[in-house]
């Protein structure tokens, strides 16, 4: 393993300058956690024009769960040796969500076929499931890859997520460990909410209050719909009363999901315990001044350890946000990447993804 220290970034990466790679210089102006954040989540992007094919996947044949996925395939002849890549957003985002279609736009350029898949409920589905969603759920991830592998006979399959999604995709890869199938070439997960507990108590520190209520507001709205939808599963009493994210998860999310608390939830669906057995190239980006979203001691030196991960961890950045300060002029081998690119993780996350997996063809 060899270290590269800079001033604005600390990586453990495995070889000392991996063709890919681009340090991460933010904005000058934006260098604190929340105006990166914040910019990060308003940022004015070029419109988002791409043509996508729906099509409803079920996740669950015991219920019936379904989940939506928007999808972008390049023309049949060539589509099954081109790179898939499947999307996965974070905490009360969807398929829509900036990210997602940034990400789109930049693997499509590169010739990718690219899969936005929406959790459970998310996207304007809220009818299409009985259950919740939650961090837990890498089986639906599992699904949906192995749902579009066989649709279409695709040879080369990476996955990526932000947030929620990155633990999601970082669980899904350390449950596989060595079992991974053939066809799963990598994985990145962005900002990932691997350590569940202590990322959802940093949201209840005053300072990220704003958070914590823009997510509460959200889930307890999606909560009262399922209420009204599924009213023999959920009940609304003691809802009201709700007032952070911890409580949300110990009182509704714990309750209605198999789990005997938040406590019990967080253990078991934190990728933080099963990173160690990852297998597959993944990259992993965050932030160390992430205002809500902890990595703690122990899943960091787990990263670290394991030669099949790459860690890159940045001063600044915030949460999901990664606004970069210089426009590079791109590398020859990744002229998919547009010169006035400011989004550093998205570009970056491509890269790798086109480096380590890459298209069957070459092109």
């Amino acid at each position: 393993m060899t270290a590269n220290r800079a001033d604005e970034h600390i990586s453990s990466l495995r070889h000392p300058n991996p063709n890919w790679f681009i340090p991460f210089e933010p904005l000058p102006w934006l260098r604190g956690c929340h105006a990166q954040t914040l910019a990060g989540n308003y940022w004015r992007r070029k419109p988002f024009a791409l043509s996508f094919e729906s099509e409803a996947v079920e996740v669950d044949p015991s219920d019936g769960s379904r989940v939506l996925c928007h999808c972008h395939w390049q023309p049949e002849p060539i589509r099954a040796g081109r790179l898939t890549i499947l999307l996965v957003h974070g905490l009360e985002g969807s398929s829509d969500s900036q990210y997602m279609r940034g990400i789109t736009a930049l693997a499509w350029n590169a010739g990718c076929n690219v899969i936005r898949m929406n959790m459970r409920n998310c996207g304007g589905t809220d009818t299409w499931s009985p259950t919740l969603y939650h961090s837990g759920l890498s089986a639906d991830v599992a699904a949906v890859l192995h749902h579009f592998v066989n649709l279409h006979s695709l040879k080369r399959v990476a996955m990526a997520g932000y947030s929620m999604g990155g633990n999601l995709v970082l669980k899904l890869a350390g449950e596989f460990a060595e079992q991974a199938p053939k066809w799963l070439l990598a994985a990145v997960g962005v900002s990932p909410a691997a350590d569940l507990a202590a990322s959802a108590d940093a949201l209840h520190n005053p300072s990220n209050r704003m958070y914590e209520q823009h997510f509460l507001r959200n889930l307890k709205r999606r909560f009262r719909r399922k209420v009204e939808l599924f009213p023999a599963i959920y009940s609304a009493d003691g809802a009201a009363s709700i007032r952070t994210i911890r409580e949300f998860d110990h009182h509704i999310t714990a309750r209605y999901s198999g789990f005997t608390g938040a406590d019990d939830y967080y253990y078991r669906a934190a990728s933080a315990r099963v990173v160690s057995r990852i297998a597959i190239p993944t990259l992993v980006i965050h932030a160390f001044d992430d205002p809500f979203i902890r990595m703690t001691p122990a899943t960091r030196e787990a990263l670290v350890m394991n030669r099949a991960v790459t860690l890159v961890e940045t001063k600044h950045g915030g949460h999901c946000a990664f606004l970069t300060k210089t426009v590079r002029t791109a590398k020859p081998d990744f002229q998919f990447v547009p010169q006035d690119c400011r989004h550093w993780a998205e570009a970056t996350l491509v890269r790798f993804l086109m480096a380590t997996a890459g298209h069957a063809d070459g092109g």
